[in-house]
């Protein structure tokens, strides 16, 4: 009897699950993609990042640029503190060398004695001063600073423009109020502040003179009333007075006619040597009173020239306070002063 063959069934199945395994792991390899894909980058990516790094840099330099800058100014700073602490040092020195120069007690009370001495040679020149005026005259401050104003004359005329264009600066106003009452004109601050130029003028002429005031528009009268063609002396207080009291009850109204003006000061006798003349703007009539009622710039200009051939022989200082709307007047103004050999003022308004 054949032997019986002993079967291994453990060793059969342990191969199988080898080769199993292996072609597992075979298939698997195979399954497996070994290719590394690139990674691509976005373009507009690319691009921000470059900027961001160039920004980066940019700002690296700009920092290392301050700082340095900032390390500069503080060498400056240290080094003018410095300079300040040698200057006050200096200083202190030369107070300590005085110091020991000089009493302090003895230069207070030098110092001390120029004051008072100053101070009374100021209160006798005040009071020098106030002796040679005709009138007090009271103001916002010393207004004695004007040059080229020939003040003083033997023989003083004051003429004041005493038309409705007195009344305002410009042509609205000036239609508004001449329909106002008398007091109501009278209170005008154009008005007020030609009557203080006309009185300052007087209280500034020398007591040995003497002088007469007209005002004028159409036509021309004495502000001492039944005194046309007649002189006044300077230091009559009473006549003074008159003339202030009758300059400030007149009314600015009417038109303005420079001739008769000038005629009115031929009248006198003897001729005056020095005029003053208050007015805002060219005449708007000559000896009569136009036809029209309106005139024109040009017909102003011949009343002007027109009176310009009636003037006396004398200075003419003449203070203008511009009216809106006549241009002409400062030039032909002016022109009138220099050749008469007198001047020529435009005050502030805040004057006199």
């Amino acid at each position: 009897m054949a032997k019986q063959r002993t079967l291994q069934p453990l060793s059969m199945s342990f191969l199988d699950l080898m080769a199993c395994g292996f072609g597992a792991v075979t298939l698997l390899f195979l399954i497996v993609k070994h290719t590394v894909e690139e990674t691509v980058v976005d373009p507009t990516l690319k691009s921000e990042i470059s900027l961001l790094s160039e920004e980066i840099r940019v700002g690296e330099e700009e920092k290392a640029r301050l700082r340095n800058s900032l390390e500069e100014r503080q060498a400056r700073l240290v080094e003018a503190q410095g300079r300040a602490d040698r200057v006050v040092e200096q200083i202190r020195e030369k107070h300590r060398e005085r110091s020991i120069q000089s009493d302090p007690e003895e230069e207070i009370a030098r110092l001390r004695k120029q004051v008072e001495t100053l101070e009374r040679e100021t209160a006798e020149l005040r009071d020098a001063s106030r002796g040679k005026d005709l009138r007090t005259f009271a103001g916002d401050g010393d207004r004695q600073y004007l040059t080229g104003l020939k003040l003083g004359g033997r023989r003083v005329v004051i003429l004041l423009d005493s038309s409705a264009s007195m009344l305002a600066d410009d042509l609205v106003n000036v239609i508004r109020r001449r329909n106002m009452d008398d007091a109501a004109k009278r209170r005008a601050d154009k008005w007020q502040r030609a009557v203080r130029t006309a009185e300052w003028l007087l209280a500034r002429t020398p007591s040995q003179s003497r002088f007469q005031i007209y005002t004028f528009n159409t036509g021309a009268a004495s502000t001492i009333a039944g005194s046309d063609g007649t002189w006044h002396q300077a230091a009559d207080g009473a006549a003074v007075s008159a003339a202030v009291a009758g300059l400030k009850k007149t009314v600015p109204q009417g038109g303005t006619s420079l001739v008769n003006a000038f005629r009115a000061v031929n009248k006198l006798s003897p001729a005056p040597d020095n005029i003053f003349l208050i007015t805002d703007s060219l005449p708007t009539q000559g000896a009569t009173t136009p036809a029209g009622n309106t005139v024109s710039a040009r017909d102003r200009v011949r009343y002007f020239n027109e009176a310009a051939k009636e003037l006396p022989r004398a200075p003419v200082n003449v203070i203008l306070f511009p009216m809106e709307g006549d241009p002409a007047a400062a030039g032909l103004f002016w022109n009138l002063g220099l050749s008469s050999g007198g001047s020529f003022l435009s005050p502030a308004t805040d004057w006199p």
